[in-house]
């Protein structure tokens, strides 16, 4: 089945005020984008306000040939500078939504209205919510139309306060993501620190780092097959 899904990105570059560069986790992003794409899914990339969107430097590793691939071909780097604005997007046109990491997402995500908007319209309408890493930073504050927190009551993962602390980055950021969905309600947990860990709940998939990511991308694209082809039963079924 041919999946369209948008890949959200942080368009912030700024670690703090430690003066180091952050933005959109490499593998997170190239991992997923080839294993979907070699399945035939269409991806759109969009930021916060469109353009470039700005990859952690420290996430490149040229010695990871997905990676590689990824960085040097013209095609997915012209994309990922002229991301759509988060104000453009027309959630109606996507089957699944997928919040990729990177530290960045912690400051311009979280009160995104555009894209928590667009997360809810895909959810409610049957679709799929993906977020990896520092990606459920962009979910924190999306409600339902019953005026219900997504996340609450979600079993969940994401990078844990365990791996931040690790980084000494806990004083950083500007809220530890672990913490705060726990606050919000999520039935959270994680592997041991740097080891994969994915959690599925209804149409909602999380990843806790770097290592997630082909898991993570492997089980989005089955949970949108399965979606497609539940609508596509009950369409018949009520023609």
């Amino acid at each position: 089945m041919n999946h369209h899904v948008l890949f959200v990105l942080t368009g912030h570059s700024e670690l703090g005020n430690t003066g180091r560069k952050t933005g959109w986790h490499c593998s997170e992003v190239s991992h997923p984008y080839k294993i979907l794409r070699d399945a035939g899914c269409e991806i759109c990339f969009a930021s916060p306000d469109g353009g470039p969107a700005p990859m952690d430097p420290n996430s490149e590793d040229n010695s990871d040939p997905i990676n590689a691939e990824f960085c040097q071909n013209p095609m997915d780097q012209a994309a990922l500078s002229n991301t759509l604005a988060s104000e453009e997007v027309q959630a109606g046109q996507y089957d699944a939504i997928y919040f990729a990491g990177g530290h960045g997402t912690m400051w311009d995500l979280p009160d995104n209205s555009h894209f928590q908007e667009a997360a809810r319209y895909i959810y409610e309408r049957g679709g799929v919510v993906a977020a990896i890493c520092h990606g459920p930073a962009g979910l924190l504050n999306v409600r339902l139309s019953n005026g219900k927190l997504l996340v609450e009551g979600k079993e969940m993962t994401s990078f844990s306060d365990d791996e931040e602390r690790a980084l000494n980055l806990d004083t950083v950021v500007p809220f530890l993501l672990e913490t705060e969905l726990k606050k919000r309600g999520a039935r959270y947990s994680c592997a041991p620190r740097g080891q994969g860990h994915v959690v599925v709940s209804d149409r909602l998939v999380t990843g806790q780092n770097p290592a997630s990511a082909d898991d993570l991308a492997r089980t989005l694209l089955k949970l949108m097959d399965q979606c497609k082809a539940a609508r596509k039963q009950k369409a018949t079924a009520e023609a």
